[in-house]
């Protein structure tokens, strides 16, 4: 396995969100690599098919029927003086002309479109050499083929074939009319013509080539801010799921969602670390089957060793080396850790059928995502498992309710029976003891009553904790007799989760009024402007001795202060023997 795959070798990608790969890569291969004057290269790692000369093509045809107009009134007289060689010789210039204006000549830097420039030039060169050499009709014709020379591969390719053409040209016409001063200035008056035209034209493909390359850059930029905008969205959505859920499957199924919007794949994996047998539990799969759980030995090797490095990393092909990866058919593959707080909690795998499909830019993509999607994982573990542990607690808060008032009560009925029992064997009168016995039994079932509505009661979207307070308050006056006031805001509310917090310490400072205080009078008080949030729980009761109030080890205390500090908030407690206690709950938020 490789850190990063090579990006000459990558297919085309049809897909909307890589439609300015090819333009990115040839640019940066150009710009890199010096490739210039080179035929270009993409992803695929072969020659490119694209054409150097369309650029050129409106130039290219307005001198090519430019020369040709002049070559055939040039040629004109040749008709009058049945000149037929000439006369053929127009017919192939003209025919070949209208053949390349139906089909431009192609030029991509292979062998065969190399052929097809050299050609361009040899007719010309034959035309002028049969008809007349410099005196030929078609010495302008030849003025077309070093045109799309120079167009094609600049000055130096240009200039051999001017070199080429006028020794061609001029070597045969000396021969043939002899080294006369008038021939030799001949032959210079048209080689420096060639000369010239081909740099002219080598100059304007340079030209070209330069905004080309602007071109490619400024489309090169673009893709890397697509590429950065979308994988800014992503992290802006992952970012989202961070205060909003703490569920771990929604979690999980958010960042596959992502993950598949960012990344085009065949098959995908969302893996989590095991911390209590040291197993991969594979909590999420798409286009793949896997086992629930995966030995960390038996992890393919390209997990294995991100799992070493810490960093993500690509495998460009799984099948010619490092392979398989988690799905056997799959040849290319993203790999990265998930890590959170320090260690590695996960693993994500990203798996495509053909080889070379993910690039350096992919690695980088999935690098940046990574992260807040591992934080979200991992805050989503902790919460479920704090959420486990609250409710092991919340579970031994109703057992010692239910031990403190059922349980007692029920003790006390046992007594009352075994009492009842002893009286029949003395042949006392059961009456009166059967009516108090009924009496009482119908008092616990109202305990049960009220303890299981006191469980059930609770905040949520349709009742704020005014409402819940009141009627709460309401309730405890009934059975206890206590003198309760409540005063609440209407109207604004905090978040549920703070609310519901809220609501139990409330609970549990009334209840705690209504068992331990021996009050005759209550008041709470509940203050909120939707941001900060103040409750208040006063009783006149018998109070704490003095040093005991608000002590951290009172379990009822306790409780409070770790609700409170769940949501951010803080628990006072105040209190002195025979002057009453009150518990306030405060919770500060910035604007």
């Amino acid at each position: 396995m490789r850190s990063s795959p090579k990006t000459d070798r990558h297919p085309d990608d049809a897909a909307p969100r890589r439609r300015f790969s090819l333009l990115r890569r040839t640019a940066r291969l150009n710009r890199e690599g010096g490739l210039q004057d080179a035929p270009l290269v993409v992803a695929s790692g072969l020659v490119d098919d694209v054409d150097r000369l369309t650029a050129f093509g409106p130039a290219i045809l307005a001198v090519r029927w430019g020369t040709t107009v002049l070559s055939g009134a040039l040629a004109a007289p040749a008709f009058i003086e049945a000149e037929w060689r000439t006369v053929g010789w127009l017919g192939v210039i003209v025919a070949y002309t209208i053949l390349r204006t139906a089909q431009p000549l192609r030029y991509t830097g292979d062998t065969k479109s190399l052929i097809r420039v050299l050609a361009e030039l040899v007719l010309p060169i034959l035309a002028v050499i049969n008809t007349g050499y410099w005196d030929s009709p078609f010495v302008f014709s030849v003025l077309t083929a070093l045109t799309i020379a120079g167009f094609a591969r600049g000055f130096g390719f240009g200039l051999r074939l001017a070199g080429a053409a006028t020794a061609a040209i001029s070597l045969p016409a000396l021969a043939e009319a002899g080294y006369d001063s008038a021939s030799i200035r001949l032959a210079a008056q048209w080689g420096s013509v060639l000369l010239l035209v081909a740099m002219v034209a080598g100059y304007g493909r340079r030209i070209s080539g330069e905004a080309d390359r602007q071109h490619s850059v400024a489309i090169e930029r673009l893709g890397r801010l697509a590429d950065a905008n979308t994988l800014l969205f992503s992290l802006h959505r992952v970012a989202q799921t961070l205060p909003a859920s703490f569920d771990l499957d929604e979690v999980l199924d958010t960042t596959l969602s992502r993950l598949r919007d960012l990344f085009d794949s065949d098959a995908m994996a969302i893996i989590l670390m095991d911390d209590t047998d040291s197993q991969w539990l594979v909590m999420r799969r798409h286009g793949i089957r896997l086992p629930d759980a995966i030995p960390h030995e038996e992890l393919p090797a390209a997990l294995r060793e991100v799992i070493g490095s810490g960093e993500v990393g690509g495998a460009p092909n799984l099948l010619v080396g490092g392979g398989p990866g988690l799905a056997p058919s799959m040849a290319s593959g993203l790999y990265a850790p998930l890590r959170a707080r320090g260690a590695i909690i996960g693993l994500v795998a990203i798996e495509h059928g053909t080889p070379h499909r993910y690039t350096q830019r992919d690695v980088e993509m999935l690098g940046g995502f990574v992260e807040p999607a591992a934080l979200a994982l991992d805050n989503a573990r902790w919460f479920a498992r704090l959420r486990t542990v609250g409710a092991d607690e919340e579970r031994t808060r109703i057992a010692r309710d239910l031990h403190d008032r059922i349980g007692q009560s029920l003790a006390y009925l046992a007594f009352e029976l075994d009492r009842i029992v002893d009286s029949e064997e003395r042949g006392d009168d059961l009456g009166p003891s059967l009516d108090q016995l009924r009496n009482d039994v119908r008092g616990v079932i109202g305990e049960v009553r009220d303890t299981l509505y006191d469980l059930r009661t609770d905040v949520s979207d349709e009742q704020a904790l005014a409402a819940v307070l009141d009627i709460f308050a309401h309730r405890v006056a009934e059975r206890s007799g206590l003198a309760i006031e409540v005063h609440c805001d209407q109207g604004a509310r905090l978040p549920l989760l703070q609310e519901r917090e809220m609501w139990r310490i409330a609970q549990e400072a009334l209840v705690n009024v209504e068992r331990h205080a021996e009050a005759s009078k209550a008041r709470v008080v509940w203050r909120c402007n939707g941001r900060s949030a103040a409750l208040e729980v006063l009783d006149n009761g018998k109070g704490f001795p003095s040093g005991i109030a608000g002590r951290f080890d009172s379990y009822g205390i306790l409780g409070m202060r770790e609700r409170a500090s769940s949501i951010g908030a803080t628990v006072e407690v105040a209190s002195s023997s025979g002057r009453g206690t009150r518990v306030r709950c405060l919770l500060q938020q910035g604007n």
